[in-house]
C-alpha cells in the first residue's frame, strides 16, 4: 500500500492538462508538467525524469501525442509507478516515434505542415485537424501556443520501453485527424492497457476533460492500492 497520494507528472505537450490539475490537486495529489524544447528527444526524456526528482514518490506519468513517446522512455525510472497515455505514441524499442506512425495511414493534419527553418510548423489550416472539436476561440488558443519541434525529433531514438513493465492506461481519441486512431488502438492493446475510447480530437484532455481526469483517478488509486 503506497501512503499518501501518488504523484502525477504530466510529459507537457501541446494542450496538456491543465483541465484536470486543480482537481488533482484539490484531491491531494501532487501535479508536476514538464518543459520541452522539443530540440532533442534525450533532453526532453531528460526533462521528464527531472520532474521526478522535484516531487514524492511513486509518480504516474501522463503524456499526449509525442508525450507518449517520452513517458515510455522515461518511465523506466524507479519512481514511476504507472503510464497515462493521451492520443499518443508509444514506441516499441525498435521502433521510433515517426517509424511507429509510418505503420499506419497518413492523418489529415500532414497535408497541414510548413517545415521552415529547421522546425516543423502547424500551419492555420490545419488547426481542425488537430483541435476540432473546440470552439473557435479556443482553437486559435491551441494554434499559438503549439510547439514547434526540430524537423528530426520524431526519429530520433531513446532506449527504455516502459510500458512493457509498468502498469497503463490508455485514452483512444476515436476522431484524431493527427494520431491516427488504429495507431492508438494498436498501441494501447499491444500494452495491454486499461483502454478508454472517446469521440474526440486530437485533444481530449481539452475537449473531454472529465474523462481525463476519470482515468488518472483510476491509475492513482490502482497505484495506491498496489
Amino acid at each position: 500500500m503506497v501512503e499518501g497520494d501518488p504523484t502525477v507528472a504530466v510529459a507537457r505537450t501541446q494542450g496538456d492538462c491543465r483541465p484536470a490539475a486543480p482537481a488533482l490537486l484539490a484531491e491531494g495529489h501532487e501535479v508536476m508538467a514538464s518543459q520541452h524544447g522539443l530540440d532533442s528527444l534525450a533532453t526532453d526524456v531528460a526533462a521528464v525524469k527531472a520532474c521526478l526528482a522535484r516531487v514524492r514518490s511513486p509518480a504516474i506519468l501522463v503524456g499526449h501525442s509525442y508525450g507518449g513517446t517520452l513517458i515510455t522512455h522515461s518511465g523506466i525510472d524507479p519512481r514511476v509507478a504507472g503510464l497515462v497515455y493521451i492520443a499518443a505514441l508509444a514506441p516499441d524499442a525498435d521502433e521510433t516515434s515517426q517509424g511507429q506512425q509510418d505503420k499506419f495511414p497518413k492523418t489529415d493534419v500532414f497535408q497541414h505542415i510548413d517545415v521552415t527553418d529547421g522546425r516543423v510548423w502547424l500551419k492555420p489550416g490545419g488547426i481542425g485537424c488537430f483541435a476540432g472539436d473546440l470552439p473557435e476561440a479556443e482553437q486559435n488558443l491551441v494554434y499559438a501556443t503549439q510547439g514547434v519541434p526540430v524537423a528530426d525529433l520524431f526519429i530520433q531514438k531513446v532506449e527504455g520501453t516502459a510500458w512493457k513493465t509498468k502498469p497503463s492506461w490508455y485514452i483512444v481519441a476515436s476522431q484524431d485527424r493527427t494520431v491516427n486512431p488504429e495507431l492508438q488502438r494498436f498501441a494501447a492493446k499491444r500494452m495491454n492497457a486499461a483502454t478508454t475510447e472517446v469521440t474526440s480530437s486530437h485533444v481530449p484532455m481539452l475537449s473531454k476533460p472529465d474523462v481525463v481526469l476519470d482515468v488518472i483517478r483510476k491509475a492513482a488509486d490502482t497505484v495506491q492500492k498496489t
